[in-house]
């Protein structure tokens, strides 16, 4: 099958273009880098065409109320493109929980993006993952204030990016599901409690403090971060990763 991947030069996408040549699939990274636009449309015509699959693996430039543009104008600028295209297999990577998470504004924007698959014209299919393993140190980064890292208790379940790939390219080989895939790492943590599991790990002088206030997982209620029961489980537990 010929493949596109919208956002195929980032972490996943990436990754993704990788296993489906390996598996004999004609797998194409398309992004701004390459001439794509999402938002313009420009250039989206040429990289569907011919394509079984598409796969938006895009992200919006910010975290806030603004994401909610970015999302709807790609959404709609690739699907038509892939209905002129007749491209017959639609595929995004959402969150796990997106929908259960009203306070933060980038959650309500991947909703959107869900929400306008669905409603699309191309069979689909979403992937929602938990947090990425890789997003942990950036997180820590932007609870900090000099050497403490405020963090709330709230439980995350992390995975691995190369999981997520995983699941990705074998979804987008196979036929629509016309509806979600949910996938996770194998532990739950506290996230202050990973936090701190992260700097015993790779110590840089900052300590965890325990925040219920702080930072945008602290607007996550309950559980709504971990994995449903219907969950794919993932292999890569965390301290693997870390070492």
């Amino acid at each position: 099958m010929k493949i596109a991947v919208i956002g195929g030069t980032g972490l996943i996408g990436s990754q993704v273009v990788k296993k489906l040549d390996a598996a004999g699939h004609e797998a194409v990274p398309h992004a701004p880098s390459t001439g794509v636009d999402v938002i313009t449309g420009e250039g989206l015509a040429e990289a569907l065409a011919g394509a079984d699959v598409v796969v938006n693996l895009t992200n919006s430039p910010t975290f806030d109320d603004a994401s909610q543009a970015f999302f709807r104008t790609s959404m709609d600028n690739i699907l038509a493109a892939s209905r002129d295209a007749g491209v017959g297999h639609a595929v995004i990577l959402s969150i796990v929980g997106v929908d259960l998470v009203p306070d933060l504004g980038y959650y309500r924007a991947k909703a959107l993006q869900e929400e306008i698959l669905r409603a699309g014209p191309v069979p689909y299919s979403v992937v929602r993952a938990t947090q990425f393993m890789e997003f942990v140190q950036p997180t820590l980064g932007m609870t900090t204030e000099g050497d403490t890292v405020r963090l709330p208790a709230t439980p995350v379940q992390p995975i691995a990016a190369q999981d997520v790939s995983d699941a990705v390219a074998g979804v987008a080989a196979g036929a629509p599901l016309n509806g979600t895939l949910n996938i996770a790492g194998p532990d739950v943590f506290p996230l202050d409690e990973l936090g701190r599991i992260t700097l015993d790990a790779r110590p840089d002088g900052r300590a965890v403090v325990t925040d219920e206030t702080a930072g945008m997982f602290a607007l996550a209620p309950g559980d709504a971060l971990l994995a449903p029961a219907d969950a794919r489980i993932a292999p890569t537990r965390y301290r693997d990763w870390l070492a």
